[in-house]
């Protein structure tokens, strides 16, 4: 495959550099059994979006700000398993400061304690659901990512694991990565992916003067037809 050149990576946080799919399912679960609701399909529509949108849909009528610190209160202390996918330390490491934001709809408060659990270095910008009104898959978080790091959207990749995620990233004019971690390669392609690898392990950024020049492991790439 031909280098991706850019300016800057947006990434999402859970799915993408920290895997806490365990902790995610634990807490959404007994979430969907105490109000009643099939867990399965609770866990898979939480992935990716803010806790308030997945609370919104299941109780309309319910005190939605009550509900949801409780849900991050039950997030944020379980922090079992919570650990970085392979790949992630080492890209971060490879990115200046200033070509890099994190833009995840988790809470700042939750954000920064995962971070800490996984052992990962904090970004310069961190866009968390508590900074935008309207979270994925509108595009708004990464239309603000982009916009603070100072570049335009479309020069700007965005690295997913999810459909949310990628349709947010794709609505907002950039290019979009999506990681096999969480879903299949074909959900992360009908959302509009443009390459899909493993992990963060099948990306390589190399700095150049006016921007980063990536390169996805071919053994771990597909590219959208």
């Amino acid at each position: 495959m031909d280098p991706i050149i850019c300016k800057a990576l947006l990434f999402d946080m859970d799915g993408v550099l920290i895997d806490s799919t365990h902790a995610v399912a634990r807490v959404w679960t007994n979430w969907a059994l105490e109000h009643g609701f099939d867990p399965v399909e609770v866990v898979h529509r939480a992935h990716g979006r803010p806790s308030l949108s997945t609370v919104k849909d299941y109780l309309p009528n319910a005190d939605h700000e009550a509900e949801n610190l409780e849900v991050e209160r039950r997030e944020v202390e379980d922090l079992e398993g919570v650990v970085s996918w392979p790949g992630a330390l080492e890209l971060l490491s490879s990115l200046p400061g200033h070509r890099w934001a994190i833009v995840t709809s988790c809470t700042r408060k939750l954000a920064e304690v995962r971070l800490k659990a996984a052992g990962l270095p904090r970004p310069n910008l961190f866009i968390t659901s508590s900074d935008v009104v309207n979270g994925k898959p509108a595009p708004d978080p990464y239309l603000k990512g982009a916009a603070m790091l100072g570049f335009d959207p479309v020069e700007c990749v965005v690295v997913e694991d999810v459909a949310a995620g990628v349709k947010a990233g794709k609505a907002a004019g950039c290019r979009v990565i999506g990681l096999r971690t969480t879903v299949r390669d074909q959900e992360l392609v009908n959302a509009g992916a443009d390459w899909v690898v493993d992990n963060c392990g099948g990306i390589r950024a190399a700095v150049r003067p006016d921007g980063l020049e990536l390169t996805l492991t071919m053994k771990a790439a597909a590219s959208r037809p």
